[in-house]
């Protein structure tokens, strides 16, 4: 499987592409503000057609360039985020909307196609969004009520190095594409609209209980890590799980 991660010039926000191989329909993830020309380009190098686009949660900041990407292709968000998507920018609250508003450039448009997550995907194996590309939505509310979690396996192809350097070259990885829940050594914001630091801290406690320690995490700001060094080494998982230094 194939994986791009593009960073936006607004707010350093991860976008990441993911294709069953070269010449195929690709699933775009959070198109932040200013993505949608790299995002071209880079379906273009591996000749690539775009599928789908999935959003982790409703935040300016990853959904800025979904409608002009994904045109009359579905938008997927989670139910409970999906009222962002009238006006992403000022769901931010003031001042941080307005300040967003202005460096992104260019006007909001709401996707013309926005669809929840289908009922499959939210329970057993998942479901294929895109031919090759199975995905899992697991709800991972606190940052937003709507935020999502997305799992994918497979063996990964990674030109851009969006991979940590430990599990590069494995054979079949389980990669979770997080969003703002998690980060490499800290957590989205709960301050926010819409956030809840009691749900937080039950989805960092889901998250860490119920997946393998080796899961990847490719978060939608900073580095990639592992899911066992963040239960070792994050201290807001660490006191989610009720430890003090395990």
């Amino acid at each position: 499987m194939l994986l791009r991660r593009l960073t936006t010039p607004v707010l350093e926000e991860h976008c990441y592409v993911l294709a069953s191989g070269h010449g195929s329909p690709a699933l775009v993830i959070d198109p932040g503000a200013a993505t949608a020309p790299a995002v071209r380009d880079a379906l273009a190098e591996q000749e690539l057609s775009l599928g789908a686009v999935a959003l982790t949660h409703g935040h300016a900041d990853h959904v800025w360039d979904a409608a002009g990407l994904a045109g009359s292709s579905p938008v997927y968000i989670g139910g409970p985020d999906a009222h962002r998507l009238d006006d992403p920018a000022s769901a931010l609250g003031v001042p941080l909307g307005e300040m967003f508003a202005a460096a992104a450039g260019t006007a909001w448009v709401r996707p013309a196609r926005v669809e929840h997550w289908p009922g499959e995907v939210l329970a057993g194996e998942g479901a294929e969004l895109v031919p090759g590309v199975v995905v899992r939505a697991v709800p991972a509310p606190g940052h937003t009520e709507g935020s999502t979690l997305l799992l994918v396996r497979g063996a990964i192809e990674d030109p851009d190095g969006a991979l940590p350097a430990s599990v590069a070259g494995e054979e079949d990885l389980l990669l979770a594409l997080c969003g703002d829940v998690i980060f490499a050594g800290s957590i989205g914001r709960t301050d926010l609209p819409g956030g809840d630091e009691r749900e937080m801290i039950a989805t960092l406690r889901t998250l860490a209980t119920s997946l393998p320690p080796s899961t990847v995490l490719l978060p939608g700001h900073g580095p990639a890590t592992v899911l066992a060094h963040e239960i070792t080494g994050n201290a807001h998982v660490r006191a989610a799980m009720g430890r003090s230094g395990r």
